[in-house]
């Protein structure tokens, strides 16, 4: 085993004292040009990692960080990405951090604009954002721009924003490829039902966009001659899915492909088994709890899955590891896309439960 390097260690290497070592790694400042080039090269050359327990107690400080996301429910998407938050957390349980989290209905542009002018001017040394209505988020970001204050995104980024990194998906890609997977189970010229969630606002969220170019692109791409039918459902109004579905499947003759383009296919699958429509091919995003029920049922045929517990922990701890040690921060972190089936969700052990 390699021995681990200690703080003395490294003052002898590079030839001064412990206390210029420590000012250095905490970035305390009063230590020379000189001192400090041959410390970080010490902490190159053995490639020195600071122990976070012994760090925390000397700072002796704490770090106020807010968090804004969509509503959180069980078993959903978002329940995932504050789970990973949460894991950083313990992970730093000496570090004293106050947490506030501000929630919004991603159905409805004015509850994130409420939300987002409300944190604004808080106090705060650090802020994760989980967007979804782009004006709005730049509004926010422009803000804390102003104040100097960091903020790292979470499940998609935002074009005109200086983040100091951003954990997501390729939103892009996860529409080319369920456009390459849904087309690929389905007869050449077959209707497709691409489902896009109803927003107050008449706003559509900025993940909802590049999935859906990425999937004209791709048809475009492949000179694929699928008739696209854009479908309205209702999160918050779920009833009007009956009409929507209805109006559906009395217009089509046959609808043998549906694209849900959110977490929430579920809803459609439920649809489908309630009024016993048989032999429609389905994809949509997330391996939230109810679209795993529906996947082990054969209701959905793919489920794209984007790590959000991972998105939502290494955001987090991003965010400790810059505000305590100054850390480099890679700012572009795009996750691993999972395709899910019938089959393979087995393997996969948090599924394996009721509640997931």
């Amino acid at each position: 085993m390699q021995k681990k390097v200690r703080i003395i260690d490294i003052a002898k290497m590079a030839g001064v004292s412990k206390g210029t070592v420590d000012r250095v790694l905490h970035n305390r400042g009063n230590v020379s040009e000189t001192a400090r080039i041959a410390i970080e090269h010490v902490l190159d050359e053995v490639n020195y990692k600071p122990n976070i327990h012994v760090s925390a107690i000397s700072l002796k400080r704490s770090y106020k960080i807010i968090v804004t996301t969509p509503e959180v429910s069980l078993g959903a998407y978002w329940e995932s990405i504050h789970n990973g938050i949460r894991h950083a957390l313990e992970e730093y349980e000496n570090v004293k951090i106050e947490l506030q989290i501000f929630t919004y209905n991603q159905y409805d542009i004015y509850s994130c604009r409420q939300t987002f002018e409300k944190i604004a001017g808080f106090e705060m040394d650090a802020l994760i954002i989980g967007p979804t209505f782009p004006e709005e988020t730049i509004n926010l970001c422009k803000k804390m721009d102003d104040r100097d204050i960091p903020y790292i995104f979470v499940d998609s980024t935002i074009d005109s924003t200086a983040p100091l990194a951003f954990y997501s998906a390729d939103h892009y890609v996860c529409g080319f490829m369920m456009a390459k997977l849904i087309t690929s189970i389905i007869p050449d010229h077959a209707n497709i039902a691409i489902f896009q969630a109803v927003r107050t606002g008449d706003k559509s969220a900025n993940t909802t966009v590049l999935r859906k170019k990425g999937f004209t692109d791709y048809l475009e791409n492949n000179r694929c001659s699928n008739l696209i039918l854009t479908i309205p459902f209702s999160v918050t109004e779920p009833e009007d899915n009956e009409m929507y579905l209805s109006r559906l499947f009395q217009s089509q003759r046959e609808v043998p492909a549906i694209v849900v383009l959110n977490s929430r296919g579920n809803f459609i699958a439920d649809y489908l088994e309630t009024n016993h429509i048989k032999g429609v091919r389905m994809i949509c995003m997330d391996l939230t709890a109810a679209n795993v029920e529906a996947l082990k049922k054969g209701q959905i045929d793919y489920l794209i899955g984007q790590e959000p517990e991972y998105q939502g922990f290494s955001s987090m701890k991003t965010l400790l590891e810059y505000l305590i040690f100054k850390s480099p921060v890679k700012k572009q972190n795009y996750v691993q896309l999972d395709i899910i089936t019938r089959e393979n969700v087995v393997f996969y052990k948090r599924f394996n439960n009721t509640v997931y």
